[in-house]
């Protein structure tokens, strides 16, 4: 018996509903898992919760434009490969969304054959590069163990602690950028999101939750730094 492949999951993000309803038939018929989103805010919070294996994004977009959407998804690391479809056709715009994170950029109207086309090529070179890398989900420091996609900490003292989702992107987010001070903007806006930004201490009270989990003296830190005026730092 053929066991079938694997359906590929799309997010599609367009606000004009005719043109998106024919690419969800259409695309549906060639076997995809298609996933509706029409507003920019939409398509970020489907973005949160689900992983796709490729974003269609119209630019033209309400509440939060495609490009907005683009610079929030590469800077939360989302790296679904994005195709942009759209009426913008100057070699500016083009240049835009690629510098932006874009994969690939088409402008309408465009022939179904060559979109289908462009989609084919980016799923099988997404799918190359996935089987290539596969970035690590734990991370050990100071006798402590992260599993990030589990949400817990083993301690060095044996005990196994529960991360919020939140506790969680920050303490990725720090640790991925080992060394280097990140700011409270791109904290702010990888974790809680684009257009939520909640008081710096919101910040500071999740960074004192961490130092309990992992500082033998929380008031002075070896691994978890704030940096007046500007972010925050980890140290291994």
């Amino acid at each position: 018996m053929k066991i079938p492949a694997p359906v590929a999951s799309i997010l599609l993000v367009e606000d004009e509903e005719a043109l998106h309803e024919t690419l969800k038939m259409n695309l549906g018929l060639e076997g995809y898992d298609v996933v509706s989103a029409y507003t920019g805010q939409q398509a970020l919070e489907k973005l949160d919760g689900e992983y796709f294996d490729l974003v269609l994004l119209d630019i033209m977009l309400p509440e939060i434009d495609g490009i907005g959407v683009l610079e929030t998804m590469r800077i939360k690391k989302i790296d679904s490969p994005v195709l942009i479809l759209s009426a913008r056709n100057s070699t500016n715009d083009r240049i835009l969304g690629l510098k932006k994170g874009a994969d690939d950029y088409l402008t309408k109207p465009f022939a179904l054959e060559e979109l289908l086309l462009r989609i084919e090529k980016l799923l099988l070179k997404n799918k190359r590069q996935q089987a290539d890398h596969t970035p690590a989900s734990t991370y050990s420091f100071g006798g402590h163990t992260i599993n990030f996609k589990a949400q817990e900490a083993l301690l060095k003292n044996g005990e196994t602690v529960a991360l919020s989702k939140k506790e969680a992107m920050l303490l990725q987010l720090l640790i991925e950028h080992s060394g280097e001070v990140v700011t409270r903007e791109t904290i702010l806006r990888t974790v809680w999101g684009y257009n939520v930004f909640p008081t710096t201490r919101t910040i500071d009270n999740f960074l004192l939750n961490i130092r309990k989990y992992f500082e033998e003296d929380s008031r002075n830190p070896q691994h978890f730094h704030s940096v007046r005026g500007v972010g925050y730092k980890f140290t291994p």
